[in-house]
């Protein structure tokens, strides 16, 4: 389950003083397939939302998972399903299915960013087996060793960043573990912040303005 996440793409999260973001990559495995159809960035709840790396129909399932653990809390409880609350219950059941014989790990690891409205803005990973905890800043993937080393010298300079330094971080850090440069088609941005609660993606008129602020400054 472990070697699943660590193949194909890279996801990365980081968690400032007043917002989260996370980023991966997006790539169209065919060209007839709609690209508007594929995205590894999901909404949980209006202030919350994840991104999956690791096997495709795993990651959809544990997102569908999610969803109904939050509904059936706002349910019960009449308000919003905390992210860290979303994350340990999904640890939870990941750790389940290791102790049943004819069940397997789900093949897929998450990032969950959120926004609480007593602990700011959030961010969480989820394994494999059942382990999760919050973060500063975190990666998941094939280049994921190499992007927390990225992340740990970035962190230690400046751990208290506003939104837009968040988001360049992340971006930096991904185009420099994979040696590249991006188009806002081939990856994908989410961002929650104290300006704007509400878990969403950014358009690719957006990504295409912060990569264009990342090119200029370096």
């Amino acid at each position: 389950a472990v070697v699943s996440t660590q193949s194909g793409l890279t996801s990365i999260g980081v968690r400032g003083k007043d917002s989260a973001c996370v980023i991966t990559q997006r790539k169209i495995p065919d060209k007839l397939v709609d690209e508007e159809t594929v995205s590894h960035i999901y909404r949980v709840t209006k202030h919350s939302g994840c991104v999956m790396t690791g096997m495709i129909a795993d990651s959809d399932m544990q997102v569908s998972r999610a969803r109904y653990e939050a509904a059936d809390y706002k349910y019960h409880y009449g308000y919003e399903m905390p992210p860290d609350m979303i994350s340990k219950r999904l640890a939870d059941i990941g750790q389940s299915y290791t102790q049943i014989a004819h069940m397997r790990p789900l093949g897929c690891c998450l990032i969950m960013i959120g926004w609480d409205e007593e602990k700011g803005a959030q961010l969480y990973r989820v394994d494999p087996a059942g382990f999760f905890c919050g973060f500063r800043a975190c990666s998941a993937g094939t280049k994921q060793t190499e992007s927390n080393n990225y992340l740990e010298k970035k962190i230690k300079k400046n751990s208290m960043m506003n939104e837009t330094e968040v988001i360049q971080t992340a971006i930096a850090a991904l185009s420099s573990v994979l040696a590249a440069d991006f188009k806002p088609s081939e990856i994908e941005i989410a961002v929650v912040s104290d300006r704007n609660p509400v878990f969403r993606k950014l358009t690719e008129a957006e990504t295409d303005e912060q990569l264009n602020i990342l090119a200029e400054r370096d």
